[in-house]
């Protein structure tokens, strides 16, 4: 089946002519689609609709901005159990991970909704007198928008739900991993309502992320994806004066204190080193362990790694799906190589294969001990399944293995020591703490992002992200019937 672009109101075929096709990771026979590899001419097309959208969008108010957002939660909840389907046949993450993905695109559509009766200013006196002073949101203009493969839905929503709340019009560009479920949000963004201008889906690879990026009419961007591209993006939009919000790489970890519950931070270390098989930006890569717990937790991890159950994520019992494509399979086995040298292996180590693991994209669970601060290992962000792990003697060093990264997206403490807890959430040099839980389980409602090399500052998520997507306008309304000099007449 041929997939297509929505540009102007209308489902059409690349300028390009050319198509590429989506496979399922976990079983690569099973195409589900071709779709498009867009250019630049797509992309100027979209971009030109989306300011058509933007001067009609703009003017609806907030509210009511608010109501069509609200219907998409609806839409989204009664269609979860399909989209969590075709998500974990796009990506291959297990169906109770693509339904967690499903529900925080739900919960953020809920929640943007609710923003549309709260998009605050501020009143505040005048220092003259007859005279009021006041400041509040506006739109924009053309946000773009570019998206990650590891959450195809919850992604996506982050960014355009409050980018359309607040009233700007988007143009989307997912990754080509995942193309198909970004064109069932849209599908469902148009069945709530939505002005079709004021939404564009432009599918393809980095050559669309590129002229998206760089248009002119896109007055900001919002990129989720490496710290490479990242840099190259923030070129961009600093010499062409784009706001701008980057999301981008990690290499977090768990610290595991001699105090603490092993059987807590072991059920947490599984989840945050190989939930989606670690392809997230906040997957736990790090395991930071004190001496004296190190070596009856690491046992402990590594007898259940090695049990944990891989294969199609719509199989009943999978733990951990495959890797997304070819080349994320090709970057673990060249960490793997480096770690088979340096340090010492205590699980996994190679490919999964047999029966139908190997019709796919398959890696094991994979542990390294003896892991030096400063090394390959320890400091570079892998994306996939192996988990570093470093000994230490006491919180300070600990503290200072943790911050010793270029990255500072998550981190996490497992301890029953209350005082060391809340110094680990003022150490530790992180956007995000967690005590006594892994690294990855954002909610919604919060701010989500990093500082260092993970960000440039702005947050997705909560109440900050809709700043981003907003810019403060300030009115003064002089009812003295004189000219009134303020800092001049009155002192």
């Amino acid at each position: 089946m041929q997939f297509l672009n929505f540009i102007s109101g209308a489902w059409v075929a690349p300028d390009t002519g050319k198509f590429q096709p989506n496979v399922n990771p976990a079983d690569t026979r099973d195409v589900i689609g071709e779709f498009p590899l867009s250019g630049a001419a797509d992309v100027a097309a979209a971009v030109g609709s989306a300011k058509r959208g933007f001067d009609a969008w703009r003017r609806t108010p907030a509210p009511a901005r608010g109501d069509v957002l609200r219907r998409v939660g609806d839409l989204l909840s009664a269609r979860k159990e399909a989209i969590a389907d075709l998500m974990t046949r796009e990506m291959g993450k297990p169906l109770a991970e693509t339904r967690g993905d499903v529900q925080e695109g739900i919960d953020t559509a809920y929640y943007a909704a609710s923003e549309g009766r709260r998009l605050f200013g501020h009143t505040v006196p005048s220092e003259l007198a007859n005279k009021w002073a006041m400041s509040f949101r506006r739109p924009i203009g053309v946000a773009g928008l570019v998206t990650p493969f590891n959450f195809p839905l919850a992604i996506p929503t982050w960014k355009a739900f409050p980018a359309l709340l607040c009233g700007n019009a988007v143009v989307l560009k997912p990754a080509e991993d995942v193309p198909h479920t970004a064109t069932v949000l849209v599908e469902i963004l148009l069945e709530a309502g939505l002005p079709p201008e004021a939404i564009q889906l432009v599918h393809g690879d980095g050559e669309a992320g590129a002229a998206l990026v760089s248009h002119p009419d896109v007055a900001l961007v919002s990129f989720t994806g490496s710290t490479d591209t990242g840099a190259l993006v923030g070129e961009t939009c600093g010499r062409l004066h784009k706001r701008l919000s980057l999301e981008m790489g990690g290499k977090n970890a768990m610290i595991v204190m001699d105090d603490a519950n092993l059987d807590l931070a072991l059920d947490g270390v599984l989840w945050g080193a190989f939930g989606t098989t670690g392809q997230r930006c906040t997957a736990t890569s790090r395991l930071i362990v004190q001496a004296g717990v190190h070596d009856e937790f690491v046992s402990m991890v590594a007898k259940r790694a090695d049990a944990m159950k891989l294969g199609d994520g719509r199989t009943r019992g999978t733990d951990v799906g495959p890797l997304v494509n070819a080349a994320a399979v090709e970057k673990v086995e060249r960490y793997v190589a480096i770690g088979t040298v340096e340090c010492e292996l205590r699980a996994g180590g190679g490919r999964a294969t047999g029966g139908l693991l190997d019709r796919g994209f398959f890696y094991q669970p994979t542990i390294y001990t003896g892991v030096k601060p400063g090394s390959r290992l320890e400091q570079e962000e892998i994306f996939g399944p192996v988990l570093s792990v470093v000994r230490v003697n006491d919180a300070e060093e600990a503290f200072a293995v943790n911050n010793g990264v270029k990255y500072g997206l998550s981190s996490s403490i497992y301890t029953s020591d209350v005082n060391l807890a809340f110094r680990a959430l003022n150490e530790l040099d992180n956007g995000i703490t967690y005590v006594n839980a892994p690294t990855i389980g954002a909610e919604a409602h919060l701010p989500f992002g990093g500082v260092k090399q993970t960000g440039n500052g702005h947050r997705e998520g909560g109440w900050e992200v809709y700043e981003f997507y907003s810019e403060t306008k300030v009115g003064y309304a002089d009812f003295s019937g004189r000219l009134q000099r303020a800092q001049i007449d009155n002192y």
